[in-house]
């Protein structure tokens, strides 16, 4: 029961809601209900798609919410640039959270392969 909760992929995504909810509370006012919200949406997205897949049936349905996963990794990236390229990141924080989002990728693109075998 629960499985996911034990997953490493599961554990990754579940830290880099942790780091992007703390970027985002230290965003300014006038982008933190806006981008704030956008990038909190788009990273637990990471974390619930896993969880809700690995309660499916079939792995052609986890496979399909893998992939959901994977493309809110690719939502968050291209709001942690957009946050770094106008100065509201630190170019610090921006390399570690996306090394942690291509870490992610990379463990949903290997589970996704060790479901098709």
């Amino acid at each position: 029961m629960f499985r996911f909760l034990n997953w490493a992929v599961y554990i990754s995504a579940r830290n880099v809601c942790k780091s992007i909810l703390s970027l985002a509370g230290k965003l300014p006012n006038e982008i933190r209900y806006s981008l704030g919200n956008q990038i909190i949406r788009s990273s637990t997205s990471i974390l619930l798609n896993i969880a809700e897949g690995s309660g499916k049936s079939s792995d052609r349905e986890l496979n399909r919410f893998f992939d959901i996963s994977i493309g809110s990794v690719n939502e968050t990236v291209a709001n942690l640039d957009f946050l770094r390229d106008n100065n509201f990141i630190t170019r610090e924080q921006f390399e570690k959270t996306f090394a942690e989002l291509v870490s992610i990728s990379k463990q949903l693109g290997g589970f996704k392969k060790s479901l098709k075998r």
